[in-house]
């Protein structure tokens, strides 16, 4: 089954082209530009330089979230636009439990972390085998927060284990791990054997349904939502 597997839940957007699992080829690039034109230029190429075309696809996958607002909207949008446009069917996938999959058979659970800004935390706990198993769902919280539900030893990664590597140390000490650096960014070769196995298991996305796991509200919505919760200023004086 040949795959295009997205991600743009970070800053480092991943594209790897999969045939039953066997790596065809990945593009990785850990750089702040423009997200959209180095998305579209990177499948381009990679299905160019494979000789594949969409039309050859028998599937797309992408990285849902938690992650990038900005990055996952992009990347949503790019694999519904090529699904409405060649009718190819679409699973999606965790985009922390992807990051949990640079350390398959790992001896310790593994804790996918990413900077989630405002001194918050996307992460989750792991138990990795062939695939990954939850132990502690996908969530935002603070660092602190959520360092108070890890109660065994576990291994750090992704970007967020290396900003907050001295709160994760102070609070858990020797039972903090940390991954060699190598790993830490997500790769969308991993997301690749999600999709597999959505695929096999019929976890199709409806492409109407298709849509982000932001996990906390958007800027936006909050911005709505005080709105609405702030009382009218308007007396019956001034309506009269």
């Amino acid at each position: 089954m040949k795959l295009l597997t997205v991600d743009t839940s970070t800053t480092a957007c991943s594209v790897a082209l999969t045939d039953d699992g066997r790596l065809l080829g990945e593009y990785l690039l850990n750089l702040d530009r423009t997200l959209s034109e180095r998305l579209i230029r990177s499948i381009d190429m990679l299905l160019k330089d494979a000789g594949l075309a969409v039309a050859d696809l028998d599937g797309l996958g992408v990285a849902l979230g938690p992650g990038s607002f900005t990055g996952l909207r992009i990347g949503v949008a790019t694999v519904k636009g090529m699904a409405l446009a060649t009718g190819k069917p679409v699973a999606g996938f965790s985009s922390l439990a992807m990051l949990a999959m640079n350390l398959p058979w790992a001896a310790y659970p593994v804790c996918p972390m990413f900077d989630a800004r405002k001194h918050e935390v996307y992460a989750a706990v792991y138990r990795c085998r062939d695939l990954p198993e939850p132990v502690i769902a996908d969530s935002v919280a603070p660092p602190d927060a959520f360092l108070e539900r890890v109660t065994v030893p576990a291994i750090f990664i992704g970007e967020g284990a290396v900003r907050y590597r001295e709160v994760i140390t102070s609070r858990l000490g020797d039972r903090a791990l940390f991954a060699p650096p190598s790993v830490h960014m997500p790769r969308a070769s991993a997301g690749a054997l999600l999709v597999l196995e959505a695929f096999a298991k019929g976890s199709i996305i409806p492409l109407a349904g298709l849509a982000p796991v932001y996990i906390r509200p958007s800027e936006a919505e909050l911005a709505m939502s005080s709105n609405f919760a702030q009382p009218s200023t308007t007396s019956p004086a001034n309506m009269a």
